[in-house]
């Protein structure tokens, strides 16, 4: 089933992402996306970098975290994601 949704690009070449769309992307405040463009389209993709870049930008935990929590609150956060 497609969704269509529309967006207004500003003057300075900027488009407000729609919340449904960033959502299901799993779009959050400083992602990055790709445009993939073909004979089928245009397509925007969520762009997967090289962790080691938030270096810094997030907290040291108190205690260390295991892998399988990490992945554990990763599921949980898609789960609430989809449920809206």
């Amino acid at each position: 089933m497609a969704i269509e949704l529309s967006a207004t690009v500003s003057s300075k070449g900027q488009v407000v992402i729609p919340a449904d769309v960033r959502r299901r992307l799993g779009l959050v405040q400083g992602s990055v996306v790709r445009f993939c463009m073909d004979e089928e389209g245009v397509r925007l993709i969520p762009a997967v970098g090289d962790v080691r870049r938030l270096r810094g930008r997030v907290p040291v935990p108190p205690q260390p975290v295991t892998l399988e929590d990490m992945q554990q609150a990763i599921a949980e956060r898609r789960a609430r994601a989809g449920a809206r």
